[in-house]
């Protein structure tokens, strides 16, 4: 990337801060004002004390207290005048930079949560995690320096215009000072821009890195792999290393040649108007004025030197972000709605990955369960169900309305999934089967708890519902954190039940009561179970046979029984299993 391109991204990513949060840059801003403003009128008025009150009081020897006082509260109540100024403009980028990065993580979050699972698949949560942490710090560094930096534009343009109005010479050498300043930049972001690139990559690799290990930690542990692990991520830790050095070494030469330009042009100022005053163009408060307004050109260099030093990275860290702000949705959001009659579930010539043309029906009230070999497409069947997957060919129709028609929130409503390993978050009991839904009160969570054979445990729970589960449920076996994940999505009274071998860990006579308590629960949904025992088989009212991605047969248990060799073979199998 040139530096004009770089230039060109930076302009534009601070254009966005300022128009994401107008008025919190203003109000940084209208303090960066002030301080410039004051600073160009410091300089004269120090030059006026110098001349016409101190300079006076030596030549005649005596002090003037009350002029001098005079003089000093004119001086102290500038200065106060510019603490305000700046506590202004350092307030404001204080919380512009962080309402911007709060907005960022939000959007990020929001976006994820929209995203389909395929590509969450291809972007690993480590990298995720980075996103939302390292890339949205990068992309928002520039704010802090932001409002000062525009501010200080002001600043130097009337400082050099008021060293020009001082003494042409004068204000020549200041002139000097900007092309110095870009040519400085030019080269420092040539040489590292694509090593702030390169950083945040890694960056994301090693936060990866670093979330599979802790969650792998205990499969890490029992293989006895630990030294492996370990040396996986020194390694990547070590190019991480080596790339924030090199950029290290470059802003090591950046940030003394930037601090040390106003200092070269003070020294030129002094110079050059000496010799004026020799010549008599200039006399003392002039001088004094001058080098003032030049010493006061060392913090706006500095602040834009910051600005552009913050570039390269924040370029790098808003790139990444964008990508994933950029990403395509799962679906485009629909806008139908459902009434509030039980709905059946229609899937009419479905295609997509290892399904052909699947068509079932799930009526209301009513168990289909999905049958068939590894790798047959249950799964696919139960994620198109949950609207996880969408359909390449064919429709899915939920209370004869087509699913992606529907908005989220009615889909939500009207549709629980339930994985074979499910998720509990680091809450309570309470929270992880309510989940904040309104009208989910403790009356609900306890009912769903017992359709679920989960409210037994819970009861033994050292608090009962306000138990904490720990991380990932941790601290409940398999088969609770099943049950209480099918107590969750029962708490919302769906109307179409999908469960991907959600019951799998719990023992076969508690998995066929739960089945059986969900079928005589009154008002029950419509439930559509990938069944991989007998039990549960038999207590379906309709058995959906698939094999190779086809449905091959479907029926009640006895019927497929009779006529499906392949079917009779499977559950053959499935009892040879349990007898193992």
């Amino acid at each position: 990337m040139s530096t004009r391109e770089l230039v060109a991204q930076g302009t534009r990513l601070c254009g966005r801060m300022i128009r994401s949060e107008p008025r919190l840059f203003l109000v940084s801003l209208g303090g960066a004002a002030l301080v410039v403003v004051l600073s160009i009128g410091s300089a004269f008025a120090i030059g006026a004390v110098v001349a016409d009150v101190v300079a006076p009081m030596l030549d005649r020897g005596r002090v003037d207290a009350g002029l001098l006082v005079a003089a000093a509260a004119a001086l102290l109540g500038l200065s106060a005048l510019k603490v305000l100024g700046i506590f202004s403009r350092r307030l404001g980028a204080v919380y512009l930079q962080q309402s911007l990065q709060a907005g960022q993580r939000k959007a990020i979050v929001r976006k994820y949560l929209s995203l389909p699972p395929a590509w969450h698949r291809d972007n690993p949560t480590g990298a995720l995690l980075s996103n939302a942490s390292s890339d949205v710090d990068a992309a928002a560094s520039p704010a802090g320096s932001l409002a000062y930096a525009v501010a200080t534009v002001f600043l130097l343009a009337g400082a050099l215009t008021a060293l020009f109005a001082v003494d042409w010479t004068l204000g020549l050498v200041g002139l000097v000072v900007f092309p110095g300043l870009v040519t400085v930049f030019a080269v420092y972001s040539r040489r590292v821009a694509p090593r702030y690139r390169q950083a945040q990559s890694l960056r994301a690799r090693v936060t990866a890195l670093a979330h599979e290990s802790f969650d792998g930690a205990l499969t890490v542990k029992v293989m006895g792999r630990a030294d492996h692990q370990t040396a996986r991520f020194a390694e990547q830790v070590g190019e991480l290393r080596r790339a924030l050095v090199s950029i290290g070494r470059t802003r090591a030469w950046h940030d003394p040649v930037i601090d040390a330009l106003p200092h070269v042009g003070t020294v030129a100022v002094l110079v050059v108007g000496a010799w004026r005053c020799e010549q008599g163009a200039l006399d003392l408060s002039d001088l004094t004025a001058a080098a003032f307004l030049f010493a006061l050109m060392d913090m706006p260099i500095r602040a834009i030197g910051w600005l552009l030093g913050a570039l390269p990275r924040a370029v790098a860290g808003s790139e990444r972000v964008d990508r994933v702000l950029a990403a395509a949705d799962d679906a485009p959001p629909g806008t139908a709605t459902l009434g509030s009659e039980r709905a059946e579930l229609r899937l009419r010539q479905v295609g997509v990955r290892n399904l052909t043309e699947v068509s079932l029906r799930v009526g209301p009230g009513r168990v289909v369960a999905l049958v068939g070999p590894t790798g047959c497409g249950k799964s696919t069947v139960a994620a198109v169900a949950a609207r996880l997957l969408h359909p390449e060919s064919g429709s899915v129709l939920l209370g004869g309305v087509d699913v992606r028609e529907l908005t989220a929130a009615a889909y939500a409503a009207a549709v629980a999934y339930v994985p074979q390993v499910p998720f509990l978050f680091a809450d309570s009991v309470r929270g992880n089967v309510a989940l904040g839904r309104p009208g989910v009160d403790d009356t609900a969570i306890w009912q769903a708890l017992a359709v679920a054979r989960a409210d037994d445990f819970v009861r033994l729970l050292p608090q009962g519902l306000d138990t904490g589960l720990g991380e990932r449920g941790a601290a409940l076996s398999g088969g609770q954190r099943q049950r209480i994940a099918l107590a969750r999505a029962l708490a919302g009274g769906p109307r179409l039940l999908v469960l991907d071998d959600a019951t799998s860990a719990v023992d076969p006579v508690v998995e066929a009561d739960v089945v059986a308590g969900l079928r005589a629960a009154p008002g029950g949904p419509a439930m559509l179970v990938v069944a991989t025992r007998r039990p549960t088989i038999a207590l379906a009212d309709e058995v959906v046979y698939l094999d190779r991605g086809r449905v091959e047969a479907c029926g009640t248990h006895h019927e497929l029984m009779r006529s499906a060799p392949g079917y009779r073979d499977l559950l053959a199998a499935y009892d040879r299993r349990e007898a193992a």
